[in-house]
């Protein structure tokens, strides 16, 4: 039994025009915004809280950052902006003399393999050889 998958879901339906159903209703709020503060306040009032909102509403239509729609990045920033921040620093004070023992500790670390050049080209010719003879294998 044969089923068919639905392709491209996350892609919004073209309901008015070139525009969503979320991308016209933006319009319509903001579009409704604006126009009650122009017939509300004066003019030279207005103005300086209609630019925002319509850079707002065009923003929320047309950006999309990495694919993604303005909202959730504004949303991000919302919640970002209102949750409690913690931070929290501990200043550690240091003498000279601890120091000293931490460099000298690192330096002197005795379970580290040291690896010459020698030791490098017997690895590599091994692996080189092993190589070939697993080809061969393979092979025949």
């Amino acid at each position: 039994m044969q089923f068919k998958v639905p392709q491209f879901i996350d892609i919004e339906d073209k309901i008015f025009g070139p525009f969503t159903f979320r991308q016209f209703a933006y319009l319509i709020g903001g579009g409704g915004i604006v126009y009650v503060l122009y017939r509300l306040l004066p003019f030279w009032i207005s103005i300086f809280l209609i630019l925002p909102i319509i850079g707002l509403t065009i923003c929320l239509v047309f950006v999309k950052i990495n694919t993604k729609p303005f909202e959730y990045y504004l949303e991000a920033a919302f919640t970002y902006f209102i949750s409690s921040k913690l931070y929290i620093w501990k200043q550690r004070l240091v003498k000279k003399s601890d120091k000293l023992e931490e460099v000298s500790a690192l330096t002197t670390m005795s379970n580290v393999p040291m690896l010459t050049e020698n030791k490098l080209k017997d690895l590599s010719w091994s692996l080189d050889i092993q190589d070939k003879k697993d080809n061969k294998i393979i092979n025949s």
